[in-house]
């Protein structure tokens, strides 16, 4: 299987964003981990703010076990960024005990823009901002032509968020039931892999120890 070259040529790239905000939380106690709060915000207001400023063409959130207070966070946010706001589509899974990738081909179902690449994204990950980011797309723009998604690494460790192009989700979505770390692992030869010592890629919150060791509270 192939893929045709880029297909954006200038320097700018439109960028789309998934973020999975389904999971239960479970070894924390069942509690929505987006909704955490670091220096005062949670890490669904500090993600967005984040992504905001790269002005994407679209935002998918996936909710699921938490799906009432994510998504009553969602409005509010959207309320508090009026008018100029980055409109957010909510997407509930209704089966998340299925499993993360029930989410991931959710949220693909979803997209509707003309997009470049898309950035797949965890509620989790309190490190993670435009900074981050911006350092896959720049990734993204140096790769060979063959090369269609953007992974970080660090310290031998896979990361996150990943970029993939447009061209590979519509690939992903041409095979049922397909989500995007299976076909990754199908396709290696389309995988840039992103060395970098930037921490942020792969911490994220799974543990009390984490919460404190991140400087988060309880929301």
């Amino acid at each position: 299987m192939s893929i045709s070259g880029k297909s954006f040529p200038g320097p700018n790239i439109r960028l789309a964003v998934l973020l999975l905000a389904a999971g239960e939380g479970s070894r924390l106690g069942a509690i929505p981990k987006a909704l955490l709060k670091k220096d005062g915000s949670t890490l669904l207001q500090r993600f967005y703010s984040s992504v905001r400023s790269l002005c994407p063409v679209e935002m998918i959130v996936v909710t699921g076990f938490h799906a009432s207070p994510i998504e009553e966070a969602i409005a509010s946010l959207q309320q508090a960024h009026l008018p100029e706001n980055l409109l957010i589509t909510v997407v509930r899974n209704p089966h998340p005990e299925l499993g993360q990738s029930s989410s991931v081909r959710l949220g693909l179902q979803a997209l509707k823009s003309s997009y470049d690449v898309l950035l797949v994204s965890l509620s989790d990950q309190p490190n993670v901002g435009a900074t981050e980011v911006d350092a896959l797309l720049d990734q993204f723009k140096q790769c060979e032509a063959h090369q269609k998604i953007v992974v970080p690494m660090v310290d031998g460790q896979r990361g996150n968020p990943v970029l993939f192009s447009k061209q590979v989700i519509d690939q992903i979505l041409s095979i049922p039931e397909m989500v995007c770390r299976p076909y990754m692992d199908q396709h290696p030869e389309l995988v840039q892999f992103f060395v970098t010592q930037n921490q942020a890629y792969v911490l994220d919150v799974d543990t009390d120890h984490d919460i404190q060791s991140l400087g988060l509270d309880r929301a």
